[in-house]
């Protein structure tokens, strides 16, 4: 599988963070199972469910409108199933204690920009 393109996670006008994007099904299937390290944070689209089975640490999740407000923010689990959101368009998840960080809420504006890789 091709490595996925490096983006910057945009909070409310803010960068906080790199962003992996899984857009095919391949990387949604995959999503933050069986990896040594965690990324920053994961963009799963189109997404409007997501599940625990298979993790080992808890994850921080918001469900996205596809104009990127979130709709509402979880703590995702090991082994948990909970509902899909009506509306969600994608979803977003970090590990646990990353939206504190970021001050991501529902309400919250989340955008991705591509890298600019140094010249």
């Amino acid at each position: 599988m091709p490595r996925p393109s490096r983006h910057r996670l945009v909070i409310d006008g803010r960068t906080t963070a790199m962003v992996e994007i899984a857009d095919t099904w391949a990387r949604r299937a995959r999503g933050m199972l069986a990896r040594r390290a965690l990324p920053a944070a994961l963009l799963l689209r189109p997404c409007a469910s997501v599940h625990g089975v298979g993790m080992r640490v808890p994850l921080d999740v918001a469900f996205l409108t596809p104009e990127g407000a979130v709709l509402d923010v979880i703590v995702l689990r090991p082994w948990s199933a909970p509902r899909g959101r009506r509306g969600a368009a994608a979803v977003l998840e970090a590990p646990a204690g990353s939206f504190a960080r970021w001050d991501l809420t529902r309400g919250s504006a989340v955008q991705t920009a591509p890298d600019r890789e140094p010249s």
